[in-house]
């Protein structure tokens, strides 16, 4: 059995030392079993079968089922479990048990001459497999940024086109170009905000709020260079910009909004359910996004209704969005209720991509 210490929820285990502990008072179990939920915990996430049980715990002393099902027993009811709504252990029936918890791994770093041994650290924030877990998560992020941005796009150019065609420009037109331009900015910002999310892997201890804070710094470093781009870009082009398009503030609001529904996501028993994730995510996100409007930001609707005004000779408008909602124009209601859904289809499928990223590579 590797040693270590392990974290999860109220828990502490202490393979070394062969304590397990709840809010730091020690909770009794006897060898075998303690062995029984150490093999669980380090196998986080991953099936552990009765014979690997038979022959990691027991050593090959002959017992019957009956001995694995009341170890299991007493781990549940030793740790506050319930088997019909498990939080901890998890049963695969005829092949076994899983533990699926999100569980830290903590090792004190070694002590050096004339000093104590340093505050202990997560192992899973250094070496190669945190930076490969760190790339693969913010990727995923990206991913989902992109697909959120199609469905965004395909939303806004139906919403958006014009009717009848004029100057052979037509709905297509600008259904295709609203799709792409969303797909690019999907990807960065997903990017940026998967990233951001995914880096808060690296801190001492897991909680919502690095997740949090991560998130945002991801969300505002990214709504600020891309704000930047996107004003040198009309100024250069156009001789003057909408300077009140979606920035680094709004990405702040949106990127912690998401850490804050990948903590969630985390939480949801079992490894790493799609649909828990994607409505942790979602509702996270079209709260944030139905905030932003009211707060005089502008998501996606938002800054190309701006765009429209400023330009006249454009051929795009929103106001056929806003007459839905019994609006002359592109008004509050609207900006609200569309800020709602990019942030639902934004937030959840970043966070859905997350979190298969991290059932393929769970934390070890």
């Amino acid at each position: 059995m590797a040693p270590g210490q392990f974290r999860f929820e109220r828990f502490s285990l202490d393979v070394r030392d062969r304590q397990l502990k709840r809010d730091d008072a020690p909770v009794e179990l006897n060898a075998r079993y303690l062995d029984a939920l150490a093999l669980l915990v380090r196998e986080q996430g991953r099936l552990v079968s009765k014979d690997r049980f038979l022959e990691e715990v027991w050593r090959g002393v002959p017992v019957t089922d009956e001995a694995l099902t009341q170890c299991v027993r007493t781990l549940r009811r030793q740790l506050g479990d319930d088997a019909g709504r498990p939080r901890f252990i998890e049963t695969v029936p005829k092949h076994g048990y899983r533990f699926i918890a999100p569980v830290e791994w903590i090792d004190p770093e070694p002590a050096t001459e004339g000093a104590a041994a340093a505050a202990p650290m997560r192992a899973p924030a250094t070496g190669g497999l945190a930076w490969r877990r760190f790339g693969a998560r913010g990727a995923a992020g990206m991913l989902g940024g992109g697909l959120a941005g199609v469905f965004i796009g395909l939303f806004y150019g139906f919403g958006a086109a014009p009717e009848p065609l004029q100057a052979g420009i037509g709905a297509a037109s600008v259904l295709l170009v609203l799709v792409c331009l969303c797909l690019i900015l999907g990807l960065i910002a997903g990017a940026g905000v998967g990233f951001g999310i995914a880096a808060a892997g690296f801190a001492p201890r897991r909680s919502w709020l690095w997740s949090l804070v991560g998130g945002a710094a991801g969300g505002l470093l990214t709504g600020a260079f891309g704000k930047l781009i996107g004003l040198d870009a009309f100024n250069l082009l156009f001789g003057h910009s909408p300077g009140a398009i979606t920035g680094a503030a709004e990405g702040a609001l949106i990127g912690g909004a998401l850490g804050l529904g990948a903590w969630l996501a985390s939480l949801v028993p079992g490894p790493a359910r799609l649909v828990p994730s994607f409505a942790a995510g979602g509702l996270s996100g079209a709260a944030a996004g139905a905030v932003l409007p009211l707060l005089g930001g502008r998501l996606m609707g938002g800054s190309l209704d701006l765009l429209a005004r400023q330009f006249p000779e454009s051929r795009l408008s929103l106001d056929q969005i806003g007459a839905v909602f019994g609006e002359a124009g592109f008004g509050p209601v609207s900006q609200v209720v569309t800020g709602a859904i990019e942030g639902l289809l934004f937030g959840g499928w970043v966070v859905a991509a997350m979190m298969l990223a991290r059932r393929l590579a769970p934390d070890r």
